[in-house]
């Protein structure tokens, strides 16, 4: 987690940022982002250089010789804040935008259309120097840092973004337990947070992953793929995946849900939080996915392009909105059934409403499956969350109350579940159920709740209890009365 002192220091950057007029957390967050990549890009060479002198080897560098003087290193030393900004400005970073040259990757493709913001050499300087003091050695201190400036668009409200808190994509990457051979997509990936915490789930349980060339290049090229149709979230979703570490995503600017998308059996893991309430014509939909549930409803059209996108035996864990649950028009209940006698449903983890406030209040739920082709839904384990280690208000405080270590444990051991009850928190629902109730998937449908008898006393000893207060108020009154009196 990011520590009280460094969050205190990027408070007073992000402070430097408003005050001097950008006030726009997104653009806060880009230009915060590139100065941290420049000085990243620096670390990183003065690492390499020192390693090659030490095995007495040549090393040739991003820097040139005639480009030395962008280095951080060298252009925060320079004598005055306006001399700094000349060389940041017209020198560094043209630099940073060119630095793929012409490759076809993420980065080069959204940092073409990246623009320097910082209006003055003052305001530079101080930025500058803040950074300075912000420790980036640490690949996990760099993604804290990044994970708190992302937190930043959320608390603003601004632009509509819908970010998914951190704990609840770690909670969903550690059900999937992603694995080295994996292709993974998030087709609607915002600041790529599920792709980064697949990326560190990976980095933790297949270390080995690196030392291996083919799976190495794998991790680095052709494992992470992520769609959006926003260039700035874009742009910050490749620094986000490049800051964890991994070189090259397949990062797109594209509407997942349109004709243009032509992915088919193509990932083994899906992981999204995809848009919810968004209404789209017909027209701007893809055929193959209006095949699978005729409708205009976003939250729908995701789960048909999920089927479509994953190859057989891929998987898939997806938060939507309850409704897609329970929701009885015919679009809502065809979905339901392709998952259910198509492929096969595994688990409905039910969510409390409050997991994505302050911003939102909607309930949802997390659906998990696989893509077979041929059924194979036997016994969907539902587990209702009632809590997710947050107080579920505005202020989202730390509390104790935590089920997320709970629903991971019971996932990956589901053969104990099958004599749970109904009353408990989790339990198995057989799918002939599941048709008999018209393939509805709300918990509430299957969920036991065990009423406790309370006793009362008998109606004449609850009247004689009225009584007897009455009458003790009333001797109360009179004493009042008469001590006023007394006084008069």
């Amino acid at each position: 987690m990011i520590t009280g002192e460094l969050k205190n220091k990027i408070d007073k950057i992000w402070e430097t940022f408003w005050t001097g007029g950008i006030t726009n957390p997104l653009t806060v967050i880009e230009q915060f982002t590139y100065l941290l990549f420049i000085k990243g890009l620096d670390e990183v060479e003065t690492t390499k250089e020192q390693e090659a002198e030490f095995l007495g080897m040549e090393y040739e560098g991003l820097f040139p010789k005639d480009k030395q003087h962008l280095r951080w290193n060298k252009f925060k030393q320079l004598g005055s804040p306006e001399e700094m900004y000349e060389v940041v400005s017209k020198e560094v970073f043209p630099f940073i935008k060119n630095l793929h040259g012409k490759e076809d990757s993420a980065y080069s493709k959204y940092m073409s259309d990246a623009m320097f913001m910082i209006p003055t050499a003052n305001m530079l300087a101080k930025i500058v120097d803040g950074i300075d003091n912000i420790p980036m050695k640490d690949r996990d201190t760099k993604g804290d840092l990044y994970e708190y400036l992302l937190s930043k668009v959320a608390t603003s409200g601004t632009n509509g973004q819908f970010r998914t808190p951190r704990h609840i994509i770690d909670m969903m990457v550690e059900l999937m337990r992603p694995t080295p051979e994996d292709i993974i997509i998030d087709p609607a990936m915002g600041s790529a947070g599920f792709l980064v915490s697949a990326g560190e789930y990976l980095r933790k349980n297949h270390s080995d992953l690196f030392l291996v060339q083919g799976l190495k290049e794998h991790f680095n090229n052709n494992m992470f793929y992520g769609n959006d149709m926003d260039r700035t979230m874009l742009r910050i979703g490749a620094m986000n995946m490049m800051l964890h570490g991994v070189e090259n995503p397949n990062i797109e600017y594209r509407d997942s849900l349109s004709e243009m998308n032509k992915d088919k059996d193509k990932y083994t893991l899906v992981l999204a939080n995809p848009p919810f309430k968004g209404s789209l014509d017909y027209e701007a939909v893809s055929n193959d996915l209006l095949k699978i549930t005729k409708t205009k409803k976003t939250e729908l059209l995701f789960l048909a392009l999920f089927i479509r996108i994953l190859k057989a035996g891929g998987r898939a864990a997806v938060i939507v909105p309850d409704g897609v649950l329970f929701g009885s028009s015919n679009a809502h209940k065809q979905i339901r059934k392709e998952i259910i006698e198509n492929h096969k449903l595994e688990a409905i983890i039910s969510m409390p409403s409050g997991v994505f406030k302050p911003y939102a209040g909607v309930s949802t739920a997390i659906v998990i499956f696989t893509k077979t082709g041929a059924g194979g839904t036997d016994n969907v384990w539902f587990y209702d969350m009632k809590a997710d280690g947050y107080s579920l208000d505005d202020k989202r405080n730390p509390i104790e109350e935590n089920d997320i270590p709970d629903i991971i444990n019971r996932f990956n051991n589901l053969e104990a579940e099958k004599e749970r009850k109904r009353t408990e928190q989790s339990f198995f629902v057989p799918v002939d159920e599941l048709r008999e109730n018209d393939y509805d998937l709300s918990i509430n449908k299957y969920k036991e709740i065990e009423y406790e008898e309370v006793e009362y006393e008998k109606p004449e000893i609850i009247l004689s209890k009225v009584n007897m207060l009455e009458s003790e108020i009333i001797k109360g009154i009179q004493e009042l009365e008469e001590l006023l009196r007394d006084k008069r």
